[in-house]
């Protein structure tokens, strides 16, 4: 390919176009290596030109995608993203090769219908993430193929927030897929744009491959354009002028080019002077006088256009100017005579027409260029704006579009107390969330409140404007919650749901003790019945949750009178047996109970219609806590059928978030407690990623590094688990939360590993104090005495049994074969040799028909240390090397060594 692309030279971007066309080659190339170029610029300086020159040379041989922001479209969600992709996904063939992922990115696409159910933003990002490889595949994979894709998004600054937050998450792994990403925007508008904008704006410049700010034209290159424009016959004092009024941008020149030929001035010395009269129609006021020249029907026209932004038609325009389409006509020649309208609604040129000839009504009409549809628009007087704003809205409603079209301009619309206004602002925020836009759905319902709505629908609003924030801002969530409940007019059912929402808010934001005691208040003055049944099984759940508790011990014998007699008729008996049996499990009692209660949850095995994990009505928590429970007393083949069964719907359904980060979390917390080691690190490291996508340090990360690191401890990897901990902050202050499984108890294990006793001890006589106050006694959830008891051994022997008896006294109170076995282990470190034999040799029993193969891999390791067996260091080696074990597989190659 040649160092420029083909067509008309651009002034001085050789440079640029050069850059363009390295990556292009490597697009082109034989690692179809993709990635990110960000040109910025002032307004004119010529982003756009640039941009049609690399799609020009592009088509040859990608395929190529065009999309430009504009302000009107700011507050439209996945506008961008719509034209960048929906065209090509639109026309695909079949589409239903691309899955579920356009059933998820469908609706923001525009290419399905939205869903009932909110959807979940980021799983939206990641969907789009899919079926953009998929694209990109199959340009790539088509014989005689168009070939690979080439984005162009044209006027970034102006990008919807959505689209844009895509694209910078996207760009770090552009590289990796055939695919070229190239943005233009103005770095003076960011002063007015959001801070979001601006960092995902910066976020693209930081994962580009080329990052270039265009300057404006040299003196000598502002002369080629003239004499390029007015001949050779333009001397030297006027070509500098011209340098000098436009200051080198290539848009004003040619503009001031434009009006020196239709004024006929000869381009000479002697025109100089008049070059700065000129100039200042170029932008700003220049370009509203030049509008002001002509007649007021004209006026009205390019006000409409101004107002309706994008894809513009003649009809529409017309429409909403109030001008037939004759008239309409005549008005659109003359502003494309005065370089207000483009001609023929693009940059191909003027179509002359004929005598008294109308417009088709689906012409499409633009701007000259976006500074002149912005001077236009903010030409209009206020009052004129906004009337034309609301005409708009009207209008696009008689004619069947949604109200997410209409909200558009209902946002510009001054409040005038019109309930129809805020009828279609709560619609259309309802598909803002349905497509994964909260954001978008925030400014609607904020603008309805504004209106305002009756009084029996403001608490309707706030909570929908609650529910609207609480994936992004769960401390806004929390206030419109608590106004929406202190007013009337929401239904007992929406009450009960605002008081669940708000606890759920402030759960989220670490506030435990808040989140129970706003349900406890709740339940306290609702009726006995289903509704109270939830609020009361929401408190005990808070309760449990937390990480310190006031007095765990009268809320569990609350819950044994509440629960235990239940026969599980009804979700809300069966979130409460779920919660007890929780409880049940955390604090030690027979396994068996345990499991009745888990089986009187379930409903031929599965978990009862309504108690789903995307079920709204008692949330994700109820079946995790049951998942969790079954684990923790083997029965791991349960557990792990429903967190499979978690991760296989949060996927389908784009939830990216929190939610399928814990999936991953729980079906690594199975493999952990089956041994499988490699595969429980695989899960964790994908649900730590996951949950560090939600930002800040919610109780999901830590639950991720909790088990992470226990699973690094038990593979040998002390090291990488200790800089994992550093990394993260995996220390006191722990979080309000209850974490999987005790933190601190994995705390202590890692500071051991590491032989920093002293700090240890404090770790493991902390978490002592913390379950024993509150009754328990797992030993296998909270493994602390074990670790303290052979920390203590040889200073207090006496204490030392003592934790070990206590602990293998709840661990035969549990009464599953992996507590048994591993207490007995843990118990032969201390006894003489000959008892410790016996205690091995039972502990390998028990966990030899447990699903424990880590355990048994290590009760097998430790009974031939102990009997210098070398059959059983050999049956060691192998589980543990099955199991991942490395720490333990090289103690068993060593004792083969010396056997």
């Amino acid at each position: 390919m040649d160092a420029t692309p083909p067509g008309p030279r651009l002034l001085e971007r050789d440079l640029e176009t050069a850059a363009a066309t390295r990556a292009l080659d490597a697009l082109c190339g034989s690692r179809r290596t993709g990635g990110v170029v960000v040109y910025r610029g002032e307004a004119g300086v010529g982003k756009t030109a640039l941009l049609t020159r690399i799609a020009d040379a592009a088509r040859t041989r990608c395929t190529v995608h065009v999309a430009r922001s504009g302000e009107s479209t700011t507050h439209q969600p996945f506008h961008l993203v719509r034209h960048l992709l929906g065209p090509a996904l639109g026309s695909a063939t079949p589409r239903a090769a691309y899955g579920p992922a356009l059933d998820v990115a469908g609706p923001a696409l525009g290419l399905t219908a939205p869903g009932a159910r909110p959807a979940d933003p980021q799983g939206v990002r990641d969907a789009l993430d899919t079926l953009l490889a998929e694209l990109a595949r199959e340009r790539i994979a088509a014989q005689d193929g168009p070939g690979p894709l080439v984005l162009l998004a044209d006027d970034a600054h102006w990008a919807d927030g959505e689209s844009l937050t895509w694209l910078a998450s996207l760009a770090p792994r552009l590289a990796a897929l055939p695919v070229l990403l190239v943005v233009a925007h103005r770095p003076e508008e960011l002063a007015d744009a959001s801070r979001e904008a601006a960092g995902n704006l910066a976020a693209l410049a930081r994962s580009a491959r080329l990052h270039v700010t265009l300057q404006s034209l040299t003196q000598e290159a502002t002369g080629d354009l003239v004499r390029g424009v007015l001949g050779d016959r333009a001397d030297d004092v006027f070509c500098r002028e011209v340098w000098a009024v436009t200051t080198g941008n290539p848009y004003e020149a040619v503009e001031l080019l434009a009006k020196c030929s239709a004024r006929g001035l000869a381009p000479t010395q002697d025109a100089a002077p008049v070059l700065r009269a000129f100039g200042t129609t170029a932008r700003g006021g220049g370009i509203v006088a030049r509008l002001g020249e002509l007649d007021p029907d004209c006026n009205r026209l390019a006000w409409a256009a101004a107002v309706l932004g994008t894809d513009i038609t003649f009809a529409s325009a017309a429409r909403l100017a109030g001008l037939p389409p004759e008239r309409a006509t005549r008005c659109v020649e003359l502003l494309r005579e005065a370089r207000i309208l483009a001609p023929d609604g693009g940059p191909g040129g003027p179509r002359p027409a004929a005598f008294g000839e109308v417009l088709d009504p689906s012409e499409p009409l633009d701007f000259q260029h976006p500074l002149v549809g912005t001077a236009v628009y903010r030409s209009v007087p206020p009052a004129t704006r906004t009337a034309l704003h609301g005409q708009a809205a009207w209008s696009l409603t008689r004619r069947g579009h949604g109200p997410a079209a209409i909200s558009r301009h209902l946002l510009e619309v001054h409040p005038d107390d019109d309930h129809e206004a805020v009828r279609l602002l709560r619609a259309a925020a309802a598909e803002h969330l349905a497509v994964g836009a909260p954001e978008a759905a925030r400014r609607c319902l904020e603008r309805a409140l504004r209106e305002p709505p009756s009084v029996v629908d403001r608490a309707q609003v706030l909570y929908e404007l609650g529910c609207a924030c609480l994936l992004s801002s769960p401390a806004t969530t929390v206030e419109h919650l608590r106004a929406a409940l202190q007013l009337p007019g929401l239904t007992e059912q929406l009450r009960i749901d605002a008081t669940l929402r708000l606890a759920q808010a402030l759960a989220h934001g670490n506030q435990m003790r808040d989140a129970a005691r706003c349900v406890a208040d709740t339940a306290a003055v609702t009726p006995a019945g289903t509704q109270q049944l939830r609020l009361l099984a929401a408190r005990f759940m808070y309760e449990s949750f937390l990480a310190e508790e006031d007095d765990g011990l009268t809320r569990s014998e609350q819950l044994v009178l509440l629960a235990d007699a239940l026969p599980g008729a009804d979700n809300a008996e069966r979130a409460l047996l779920t919660l007890r049996a929780f409880d049940a499990m955390l604090r030690g009692e027979p396994a068996d109970h345990v499991a009745d209660l888990c089986d009187r949850v379930l409903v031929d095995g599965r978990l009862a219609p309504g108690l789903g994990w995307t079920d709204t009505e008692w949330g994700f928590e109820i079946p995790a806590l049951l998942g969790i429970t079954l684990a923790y007393i083997d029965r791991l083949h349960d557990a792990e059928g429903l967190f499979t069964d978690a991760l296989r719907t949060f996927e389908l359904g784009g939830w990216s978030g929190a939610h399928l980060a814990f999936a991953h979390i729980l079906c690594g917390a199975v493999e952990r407690r089956r041994g499988r080691l490699v595969e429980a690190e695989a899960y964790l490291r994908e649900g730590l990623r996951l949950a560090e996508r939600v930002g800040g340090r919610v109780t999901v990360q830590w639950d991720a590094l909790c088990l992470l690191i226990d699973t690094l401890l038990a593979r040998g990897h002390v090291d990488e688990a200790h800089r994992l901990a550093d990394d993260h902050g995996f220390c006191a202050p722990y979080p309000d939360a209850l974490i999987l499984p005790d933190a601190r108890s994995v705390r202590g294990r890692l500071l051991l590993a590491l032989g920093r006793a002293k700090e240890a001890r404090a770790e493991l006589e902390s978490t002592a104090a913390s379950t024993t106050i509150r009754g328990r006694y797992n030993v296998q959830w909270a493994p602390w005495a074990y670790d303290l008891a052979d920390l203590i051994a040889e200073e207090d022997p006496v204490r030392a049994a003592t934790l070990l008896a206590d602990a293998r006294h709840w661990a035969g109170v549990i009464g599953t074969r992996s507590a048994v076995g591993e207490s007995l282990r843990r118990a032969a470190a201390s006894a003489p040799p000959q008892r410790a034999r016996a205690l091995l040799t039972e502990a390998v029993r028990k966990l030899a028909d447990s699903p424990a193969a880590y355990e048994e891999a290590a009760a097998r390791l430790d009974l031939a240390e102990a009997t210098t067996d070398p059959d059983q260091a050999r049956r060691a080696l192998t589980l543990a090397e099955t199991c991942g074990a490395d720490g333990l597989a090289e103690r068993a190659r060593t004792l083969l060594g010396a056997v």
